[in-house]
């Protein structure tokens, strides 16, 4: 069985962050494993506290990791200060970790902060240049490239202009605009593929970056490619909201209907 690390913080209501990202490993097939970047106490109306990890016990998360059971991809959520982007990516780079999947959860859904001013600058030099592919929502696009993003073909160009002076490939969600979900990869490589996909009524959506992200994550780790991951990905996401549409609040995420609503994870 492949083996797939996500990097992010514990949502308490499980909904989103660690615990979404387990569950869609295990839904996608992988070993999950996590290091925890801070605990949170949230439900599905908030969050009311969060205690980060120390640097120090970040990186000794990472160390336990690396050196027993060698993660096949790597999965990065919510980091909020500089000093943790840089142990995380001192760690990535020490142990030369591959198919390194980044979801910069900067602007939660609400439009709120949950990136320190200090810290995205960091985010840019330090993990940025490690991703096989970032996965930004349209508020944290448009602040990575400070453009105004108020249309489709906005996106598109502030997709591309990321994924140039980035040098990394680039998954822009649609899930902002009003007519559908689709989704545009730009590859560093060459070449764009658009993900289409319709709207679906479902209220529980928090979380759903968390679970795209690990479950592009975890098809990497299986040796696909990123389009293939990335399309995989999406129609499993499409499947866990379409199946989840009747639960109610406090379930947790999954294929077989989990409720992807939680708290901070760009969706």
């Amino acid at each position: 069985m492949k083996k797939v690390l996500t990097i992010a913080g514990s949502d308490s209501s499980g909904g989103a962050g660690i615990q979404a990202d387990l569950k869609t490993m295990l839904a996608n097939g992988v070993y999950g494993m996590s290091a925890i970047t801070a605990l949170t106490a949230q439900n599905t109306t908030g969050v009311r506290m969060v205690q980060e990890a120390t640097p120090g016990f970040l990186a000794a998360e990472l160390d336990a990791i690396f050196e027993d059971i060698r993660p096949d991809a790597v999965k990065i959520g919510m980091v909020s200060s500089a000093d943790l982007i840089r142990v995380i990516a001192g760690k990535l780079r020490a142990y030369r970790a591959e198919h390194i999947v980044l979801d910069p959860v900067m602007v939660a859904t609400s439009g709120a902060s949950l990136l320190a001013a200090s810290a995205s600058q960091a985010l840019l030099t330090e993990l940025f240049p490690l991703a096989e592919v970032v996965t930004p929502n349209i508020p944290e696009l448009a602040a990575l490239t400070d453009m105004t993003i108020d249309s489709r073909d906005a996106m598109v160009q502030a997709a591309r202009k990321l994924c140039q002076t980035s040098g990394v490939s680039v998954l822009a969600k649609g899930g902002h605009f009003g007519e559908d979900a689709s989704d545009l990869l730009v590859m560093a490589s060459g070449g764009e593929e658009w993900f289409a996909a319709s709207r679906i009524d479902n209220p529980n959506t928090h979380g759903t970056g968390c679970t795209l992200s690990s479950a592009i994550a975890s098809n990497l780790a299986k040796g696909y490619d990123l389009k293939t991951s990335v399309g995989r990905a999406k129609s499993y996401l499409t499947g866990a909201l379409l199946t989840g549409l009747d639960l109610g609040a406090g379930s947790g995420p999954l294929s077989h209907g989990w409720n992807l609503q939680g708290g901070f994870c760009s969706d």
